[in-house]
């Protein structure tokens, strides 16, 4: 893999050398003021969870009074492309990274979508610990061209330039955040030698603390992951990230610093499933 490959470096970044973060009006961490909820809006919302809750209720309550539809009963319910499959994906895992994906296009779904919590994590930052994530993430022969790509795109300059030291770690008082959640998967190419799954993402991104210049904020991406079947499991061989798609972004206040420091801290992640 050379440079010039789709391999952006991901981590908030996409190996632009800035971060993904945007400063928001005003003062870091909601400062600036946002406008109220409207007294209709409120209505309306009220109004459609009342009617969800009577036509889940009256659902409930059929019992038997319709036959049931033998529609699809030879081969079992017919599920939509995006529901959860309800397969356990896992039981082992490597360095905090979830392995032993089914050798099926289900196992190298699941795989992308903990790969992609992976590579946009705060950890990516730490030399020590990028070491790690690519030799369990990535193809053997990729692994040391990429390990140096990810060297030159976090330098101690860059790190320096969001407040992290050298070894990616914010000063005191600070915590670096990012956590990545894969909002859904597809696979756009499979074969049982190879894979490509897109992975729909949502994330925040950011440094806590009442002075950083660099405060947590969300943002909407989806990661392009080619995989292949090598050494007994699904493993990544190149992978490229764009924006979006992203939603309206809505009214919630922003949270204050501590109380995304503390979120983080206390809020554990999860294994993904396809």
């Amino acid at each position: 893999m050379s440079p010039g490959d789709e391999h952006e470096p991901p981590g908030g970044y996409a190996g632009t050398g800035h971060t993904r973060t945007r400063l928001p009006d005003g003062e870091p961490y909601g400062g600036a003021p946002r406008r109220p909820r409207s007294s209709s809006r409120s209505l309306v919302t009220v109004v459609g969870v009342v009617v969800l809750l009577i036509a889940a209720i009256a659902f409930a309550n059929r019992g038997g009074d319709e036959p049931a539809s033998t529609e699809g009963s030879a081969s079992g319910p017919q599920t939509s492309s995006t529901a959860a499959s309800g397969e356990r994906p896992v039981q082992t895992e490597a360095g905090g990274i979830p392995t032993g994906f089914a050798h099926d296009r289900q196992g190298a779904e699941s795989a992308a979508a903990n790969y992609a919590v992976a590579l946009v994590s705060a950890d990516i930052l730490k030399p020590a610990r990028r070491t790690e994530i690519v030799q369990q993430v990535f193809v053997t022969d990729k692994q040391a061209a990429l390990e140096e790509q990810f060297k030159q795109a976090y330098s101690k300059q860059f790190l320096s330039s969001i407040g992290l030291d050298a070894n990616g770690n914010a000063k005191a008082g600070s915590t670096y955040v990012s956590r990545t959640m894969p909002i859904g998967t597809k696979t756009t190419d499979y074969s049982d030698s190879a894979s490509t799954v897109e992975v729909w993402c949502s994330g925040v991104f950011g440094t806590t603390g009442e002075t950083s210049t660099n405060p947590v904020t969300s943002d909407w991406f989806t990661l392009t992951l080619q995989l292949r079947w090598a050494d007994g499991g699904w493993k990544v061989a190149s992978f490229a990230q764009k924006d979006g798609p992203a939603p309206v972004p809505g009214d919630a206040k922003a949270s204050s610093a501590d109380e995304m420091a503390k979120a983080v801290e206390e809020y554990g992640g999860f294994t993904y499933a396809r």
